[in-house]
């Protein structure tokens, strides 16, 4: 009931696992990665101990191929699992078992491997390897952009409920404490891979960093009015300051205390304004939403860092 991929981002130094299924809190069960390691996706009737074995298998030194043999071998009941593997070195492996429900695949291409059970069709696997290979943006807009492609393509037979990406680098996570860079999870929702995103929005704005910009733009015009507007119907701004041409003090402190509000901390009040500037036209929503998603919009000619 499942449909995954598995990724690494040489340049990024990332590696990670997006998946779909029509299952409770996916994240719990498929998902495993480390990044002295790799990543794995274990599914259909899946043995979460493959999850941990492999990544051990992989620390070792093993290839991704030489693991799943590994994890095959010591299970009885391998024919009924499906797994996808791909190592910290790059190498890449998939398995699905000849029990597996109808229809199963995997598919591997540089850097990645994909892999469905119980789908609509094979499409919908080929589709999720195709998108990731020609999806612009970073590893996850790339893993992201993959799942709605293998569910536009006819995706789980069963339907839809949960999804989850997670993605590890060398002290990525919070304050560099530890590798978990991003960690999304969406645990029973009637759209999952669009609530996905729309968390993951949120996720990078508030705790993903980026390089800072060389040239900023300030919010101005019809944007300014706007922008304005949402803030003073979120209560950091006096009505009547709302009516405005170019931010001065009262909208900038207003901004600050927006960011404030939503720990938005990690990047600069004229950085977040240059994100709306850049990024208020393509935003979607309204209210608050609609800043997340300007201040996403704006921050992706940045790379991550």
């Amino acid at each position: 009931m499942t449909f995954s991929i598995v990724a690494r981002d040489p340049q990024q130094n990332a590696i990670g696992v997006a998946v779909q299924s029509k299952f409770v809190s996916v994240g719990s069960v498929v998902p495993f990665a480390s990044a002295d390691a790799g990543a794995v996706a274990t599914q259909s009737f899946a043995n979460v101990e493959y999850g941990p074995d492999a990544l051990e298998h992989l620390r070792k030194g093993l290839t991704a191929e030489e693991t799943i043999e590994k994890l095959v071998d010591a299970d009885d009941e391998a024919e009924r699992r499906q797994v996808g593997v791909v190592g910290a070195d790059g190498t890449v492996a998939g398995f699905s078992g000849e029990e597996c429900f109808d229809t199963a695949l995997d598919v591997q291409g540089e850097q990645y491997t994909a892999q469905g059970n119980i789908l609509e069709n094979e499409e919908t696997v080929h589709a999720m390897a195709e998108t990731f290979e020609e999806a612009d943006g970073g590893l996850p807009e790339r893993l992201i952009a993959a799942l709605h492609a293998a569910d536009e393509a006819g995706g789980d037979s069963r339907g839809k409920q949960s999804a989850a990406l997670y993605v590890v680098k060398p002290e990525g996570g919070y304050d560099g404490g530890n590798d978990r860079w991003i960690d999304v999870r969406v645990d029973d929702h009637d759209e999952p891979i669009d609530e996905l995103e729309r968390v993951f929005k949120l996720y990078d704005v508030t705790l993903l960093s980026r390089q800072e910009p060389d040239v900023v733009e300030a919010l101005s015009g019809e944007a300014a009015r706007e922008v304005a507007g949402v803030l003073a119907d979120l209560g950091h701004l006096d009505e009547e300051a709302a009516d405005v041409e170019v931010f001065a003090e009262p909208q900038i402190d207003a901004l600050e205390s927006f960011r404030g509000m939503n720990n938005f901390e990690n990047h600069s009040l004229p950085v977040l304004e240059d994100a709306l500037a850049r990024g208020w036209d393509d935003a979607e929503g309204e209210g608050e939403d609609r800043l997340v998603d300007a201040i996403w919009h704006g921050l992706q000619r940045l790379e991550r860092e």
